[in-house]
């Protein structure tokens, strides 16, 4: 049986303000460098609109998956898309419990010692079920809200779905309601008798940086690159 649908999303979605964090849960506490750890909604946020790609995890039927999927924020949901017979969305269409995580990489964390090394990030890992959006109008909302993350004020340009395409499509909305955010900065810990070691030790930064747009040969006569495209928005 499927998960019951839930209404069009309203407008001013709560629960996101200053000072907002979600609540812990014993599925949510860190056991290990709980000072990595944070359920602020500011920095859960933050990590949520800078990522382009989560990974889901499920069971279905027993057998585990972990599928990388497009997604965007809005308030306080996750809109995830694809095909009407994806595997993952349909099953979770039909009440699997899942953890949708995002990780962005800030850089390699090189040690004087093999132990330790280790990696500069910030991850989020929501846990919860989703519902399908339906209606026209929750189905638009969610389509903006994808197109704008992957580049803000395109979904003013796009053509809108079809019929045939909205039917084609399965969206659903996954609540932030139960998770939390951890984060690594800085610099390799090191062991005191290791400073003296002749070996290079420091942090290789990471950064997502967009390169020159590539235009499609067949573009209609006059259609200029937009700026959203030209000049795209750094996110951090």
């Amino acid at each position: 049986m499927s998960a019951p649908a839930l209404p069009d999303p309203q407008p001013a979605p709560t629960g996101s303000g200053p000072g907002a964090a979600l609540a812990p849960t014993p599925r949510t506490t860190l056991r290990r460098k709980r000072e990595r750890g944070t359920a602020e909604r500011g920095v859960i946020d933050a990590i949520l609109d800078e990522g382009y790609l989560c990974h889901v995890a499920f069971v279905d039927d027993g057998t585990p998956y972990a599928v990388p999927m497009a997604y965007a924020r809005s308030g306080d949901l996750l809109y995830l898309h694809g095909a009407s017979g994806n595997r993952t969305l349909r099953a979770l269409a039909g009440g699997a419990a899942a953890c949708v995580t995002v990780t962005l990489l800030d850089g390699l964390v090189l040690a004087r010692s093999a132990f330790h090394h280790s990696m500069n990030y910030r991850s989020v890992m929501l846990l919860g079920s989703a519902a399908r959006v339906r209606g026209a109008a929750g189905e638009r909302a969610a389509v903006a809200a994808l197109l704008d993350h992957m580049a803000p004020g395109r979904s003013t340009d796009a053509r809108p779905p079809t019929d045939a395409e909205r039917r084609a499509t399965l969206i659903l909305r996954f609540p932030i309601e139960e998770g939390s955010a951890k984060v690594r900065t800085g610099g390799p810990i090191e062991e005191p008798d290791d400073l003296a070691l002749a070996v290079w030790a420091g942090v290789l930064p990471f950064e997502l940086t967009p390169g020159e747009p590539v235009p499609e040969p067949d573009l209609a006569d006059g259609v200029a690159t937009p700026s959203y495209v030209a000049r795209p928005r750094r996110r951090r």
